[in-house]
């Protein structure tokens, strides 16, 4: 096999990542992601391919578990990071978009107080809040 044609594969397999992962974020989000490449294009273009070939392409398309656990579990670390409000908003409303339910995203969020702190659970409760009420979910009745 010559170089040129383990390149043109190398190449192939790179495409097939970006499309996969395209794919997987239109089926979680709703969207493109062409505001992802758009935004970090000037900035950070080959990040931009990254976000789509690493994250969606390869860990969101693994096996063993379903997009409802890995987007509950995505909820469960931006929390603990304590400081991505913007990529938390996205994920609770891609858990939703995918299955998850309104109390089982309130749960997580909750679960998170005792290894993130209260004051991490507290934002991304005010965060989910403001997510639900653009979705018009009501919280139960008491």
């Amino acid at each position: 096999m010559s170089v040129g044609s383990e390149d043109d594969q190398a190449d192939g397999a790179a495409l097939d990542r970006l499309a996969r992962g395209k794919a997987r974020l239109a089926e979680i989000t709703g969207r493109s992601g062409a505001e992802v490449m758009e935004a970090l294009g000037e900035v950070a273009p080959d990040f931009a391919r990254y976000i789509f070939e690493f994250g969606y392409g390869d860990v969101y398309s693994r096996p063993g578990l379903d997009l409802r656990a890995r987007l509950l579990a995505t909820v469960a670390g931006l929390v603990c990071l304590g400081h991505a409000s913007r990529e938390l908003r996205v994920h609770i409303g891609s858990a939703l978009n995918v299955g998850a339910t309104r109390e089982e995203v309130v749960e997580v969020i909750m679960q998170m107080a005792l290894y993130a702190g209260f004051p991490a659970a507290l934002d991304a409760l005010l965060i989910a809040k403001t997510v639900f009420a653009e979705r018009g979910l009501t919280p139960p009745a008491p």
